[in-house]
């Protein structure tokens, strides 16, 4: 048996390096001397090294903590309320007795396919929830887009919490929200974790609802922050405004900037990755076999 399992191993082992390689290469890259990436181009092993990239980062100061600061918060009150929204709509819609049930999963089920477009929900966000120029901005959006979270999270309801365990509550007079929150919620800690790290990473690494919906840079999230400092860096480095300019613009490291905030963008996800590793692979296999 040991033996059969060795080639399977050997593709896993030979998989995880080849996703790694590429995040070894993004750090690498980012304490490469500028004039180093153009010449010789990326490689694992700098032919000088060079911080330059993370000093210019480093010169924002404030900003980038308040950007932090922002994200974080965002990031934290955004999971936590789309982890509440998708388990309260997720558990009703996997009861057989809900009441008109399959018409309310088809109406989850359509909005994955087909969505208002662009124009319809700035207007509805801007004109009638007015979000712009605010926290909830980065917040809101997040959390009126996630069906199809809510169909995993239903198919795990169904698969996983036994209607005998419901039954013997409803015999004890437990009502639907103790049953919710004191007997499914405690055997959902899979799914709950396994969809709160899909949602704190889309939060983490959201940038287009502050690009649409924010204007003042003190609302900025670290990814808008660094979306503007990377454009910055391009137009400084193309810059024909006058030789003063261009003398700067040589020693900006434009290429190596954007692979440094790319590191800063990515780290906290990676220290937080592995507190979350094991609900995240039994949440996502749990329902491949069904008990």
């Amino acid at each position: 048996m040991k033996k059969r399992a060795i080639i399977p191993n050997l593709i896993l082992a030979l998989t995880s390096i080849l996703c790694l390689v590429p995040f070894l290469l993004l750090i690498a890259s980012s304490f490469t001397d500028e004039n180093a990436l153009v010449l010789y181009g990326y490689s694992f092993f700098p032919k000088k090294l060079s911080l330059k990239a993370y000093q210019y980062i480093w010169q924002q100061g404030i900003v980038i903590v308040r950007a932090y600061g922002i994200t974080v918060l965002v990031t934290i009150l955004g999971t936590g309320v789309g982890l509440t929204i998708t388990s309260m709509l997720s558990y009703p819609l996997s009861r057989k007795d809900l009441p008109f049930g399959k018409i309310f999963a088809f109406l989850v089920f359509f909005t994955m396919l087909f969505n208002g477009g662009l124009v319809p929900t700035y207007l509805m966000y801007v004109k009638y929830l007015h979000i712009k120029n605010t926290l909830l901005a980065l917040i809101v959006p997040g959390l009126l887009v996630n069906s199809f979270f809510c169909m995993i999270m239903r198919s795990y309801f169904i698969s996983n919490i036994p209607d005998a365990i419901i039954e013997s509550a409803y015999i004890d007079g437990a009502n639907e929200f103790k049953i919710f929150t004191k007997m499914v919620l405690p055997l959902s800690k899979p799914i709950m974790a396994t969809i709160g790290l899909f949602l704190g990473v889309n939060y983490w690494n959201d940038w287009y609802n502050g690009l649409i919906y924010l204007t003042e840079t003190k609302l900025f999230s670290i990814q808008n922050v660094l979306n503007r400092m990377i454009s910055d860096a391009q137009f400084l480095a193309s810059s024909n405004l006058g030789s003063t300019v261009n003398a700067g613009a040589i020693q900006l490291p434009a290429t190596s900037t954007r692979m440094a905030i790319a590191v800063v963008t990515i780290l906290p996800i990676f220290v937080a990755y592995p507190f979350f590793q094991k609900y995240f692979i039994k949440g996502i296999t749990i329902g491949s076999v069904k008990g």
